[in-house]
């Protein structure tokens, strides 16, 4: 039995060739404050992709799997087949997000940077399986989608892409019951190469790869206050991942509201050419996904 896929097609503004994704002015927001980060502990988990918390269970993805741990990072289950009920063709899952005891996922067909057939997936977070599915709106100029969020005060779902192309300047809304979309907004000097996202206490927060692990250069965090009425939001670095075991490449981020935590997905080890792994660094045999836990204090 297939799971019945539901699209909207809403009309948005086409991009200009040769137009800044942006106009000249960003949304200021003043009210946006930083919180100060201590790192307090690290994991070894089985995906490379997202991380997700909800009431004390961790939930991982890896491009093809959907993995759960208890409150002491053991394993419980891991579905190695989440693909087999949808109606395209896909073979990649990005950064998760839990809500209400439901897995949501940016789902698409990724291969060698180019990606088809987006669409927002939703899981059973018990069963593991697909419950059902949006397809992504075509004319909102979106080209990847590398995560998706929550937003249960705006009853939204938003998407990051991970594109060098315009697609990755922009954070798509869609609602939350029906899965409509509901428009984008530009992010001024979007960082590029953005991997994860996630919704806390009023911001949007994207982790980029934009570090040189063959430099040591560290990845990073950023964040923009949430406006459903701006056209353009201002970005923040939120944090600088300098203290990761090892630089590599950041992926997913979530928060655990109960301890105060913000999560953070890293691997290392792999060569990545176009957003999929090529061999491995010397001294490495296989891909080490690690989720860094760190404490949030406001400053």
């Amino acid at each position: 039995m297939r799971i019945k896929i539901l699209s909207f097609w809403v009309p948005s503004i086409l991009l200009i060739l040769g137009m800044s994704a942006c106009g000249s002015k960003a949304k200021t927001d003043t009210t946006i404050h930083t919180y100060k980060y201590t790192l307090d502990s690290s994991h070894e988990v089985d995906g490379r992709q997202g991380i997700a918390w909800e009431s004390g269970l961790y939930y991982v993805s890896g491009s093809t799997s959907i993995s759960v741990y208890d409150s002491n990072w053991n394993l419980i289950k891991t579905e190695t087949e989440p693909f087999g009920k949808f109606d395209a063709e896909v073979n990649h899952i990005g950064d998760i997000d839990v809500f209400n005891g439901e897995i949501y996922a940016g789902v698409e067909y990724f291969m060698d940077g180019v990606a088809s057939n987006i669409q927002m997936a939703v899981y059973d977070a018990e069963t593991l399986e697909l419950v059902r599915t949006y397809m992504f709106d075509p004319k909102s100029g979106q080209t990847e989608v590398s995560g998706i969020a929550v937003d249960p005060d705006h009853k939204s779902m938003w998407m990051c892409s991970w594109a060098e192309d315009e697609s990755g300047s922009f954070l798509y809304r869609y609602d939350l019951e029906s899965g409509e979309y509901l428009g984008k907004a530009c992010m001024k000097e979007a960082p590029k190469l953005i991997q994860g996202i996630a919704y806390y206490d009023g911001c949007i927060y994207i982790t980029a790869d934009d570090g040189d692990s063959d430099k040591d250069a560290p990845d990073h965090v950023y964040k923009c206050k949430v406006d459903t009425e701006a056209e353009e939001l201002t970005v923040v670095t939120e944090k600088t991942l300098d203290d990761v075991t090892r630089q590599g490449e950041i992926e997913g981020i979530s928060f655990d509201k109960e301890k105060k935590q913000m999560l953070i997905s890293y691997n290392r080890g792999a060569i990545i050419v176009k957003g999929m792994p090529k061999g491995f660094y010397d001294g490495y045999d296989s891909e080490i996904h690690e989720v860094f836990l760190f404490n949030i204090k406001e400053q």
